[in-house]
């Protein structure tokens, strides 16, 4: 149900999961992956885009709702919860004049994937502190 890459860090072994299904049944590859791995809701960090959040933002909740995102909804319903850590990461431009599913899956233009690339070391930050601090601590540093 989805790409899975593992690696260590600080002797914790962390799994990344890019589901193969189609977003608003990514919840089906997550539940899968728990199961199979048996990790524990704690232990999980679902990172997607957020339309309502400015580019290239981040924010770090521990619950909450799905904001219209298919993809997390379909994880509320597959896991049982919106008690899980989850990781926005803002794609808002100033405006946009489509619909927001197309907006959503055009390619990114070059200007913006070198803002992209200059953002992603914050994520990666957020992401290993996850890992090594927990949620609280690292909504504390960074949200």
């Amino acid at each position: 149900l989805g790409f899975i890459s593992e690696f260590s860090y600080n002797d914790k072994l962390l799994f990344f999961l890019k589901p193969s299904t189609y977003m608003n049944r990514s919840g089906e590859a997550v539940k899968y992956w728990m199961i199979k791995e048996k990790i524990i809701l704690q232990n999980i960090l679902i990172i997607s885009d957020d339309i309502y959040l400015n580019f290239g933002s981040f924010r770090l909740r521990g619950k909450g709702g799905s904001g219209g995102h298919n993809g997390l909804k379909n994880i509320e319903i597959e896991i049982g919860t919106t008690h899980y850590a989850r990781l926005r990461f803002g794609i808002k431009k100033n405006h946009f004049d489509q619909r927001i599913d197309s907006y959503v899956l055009e390619n990114w233009k070059n200007e913006e994937i070198d803002d992209l690339f200059s953002k992603l070391d914050i994520g990666i930050k957020i992401i290993f502190s996850f890992v090594i601090n927990g949620l609280k601590k690292t909504m504390n540093l960074f949200n």
